[in-house]
């Protein structure tokens, strides 16, 4: 069995908020890291223990954690996403091209939001994560985050 342990990191008010809006433009399939402007905007918040929200506002682009450190990982989950929605496959949804259809698929899959603790004013992520904005679609795109701090 498994040994379980909390240990108590923070306590306080939320007491702050801030919001920001991320302006990405992509250049097709692939991921864009939003790490450092995230940390920049959570370092001039004066929030110390609390959360970062963020919301990709598209149906056809996503946000998702991961390892930042190895840009094989990215291209390894490209090439998975690929498989999981192919594009070609018959769909019904093709008005807007073949990448369309799984680009929806995609960012659901992936997600549309992350929330991310903050303690001792930084991104309490892990050593080899990262924030990434996954685009989905062939063609570039303008893309927004939206993100939202709150705390302490």
């Amino acid at each position: 069995m498994s040994r379980i342990a909390v240990e108590p990191v923070a306590a306080g008010e939320v007491t702050r908020q801030a919001a920001a809006r991320i302006a990405v433009e992509t250049h097709g399939p692939g991921f864009t890291e939003l790490t450092e402007a995230v940390r920049r905007f959570v370092a001039g918040s004066g929030i110390r223990t609390g959360f970062a929200t963020l919301f990709c506002r598209h149906s056809s682009a996503s946000l998702l954690i991961g390892e930042n450190a190895d840009p094989d990982v990215r291209r390894d989950l490209l090439a998975a996403l690929d498989r999981l929605a192919p594009r070609h496959a018959g769909y019904v949804h093709d008005a807007e091209g073949p990448d369309d259809m799984p680009g929806h698929i995609r960012a659901m899959l992936t997600g549309a939001s992350l929330a991310v603790p903050i303690l001792e004013g930084r991104l309490a992520l892990g050593t080899w994560q990262g924030l990434f904005l996954a685009e989905h679609r062939d063609a570039p795109h303008r893309r927004e985050v939206l993100v939202y701090l709150s705390g302490g």
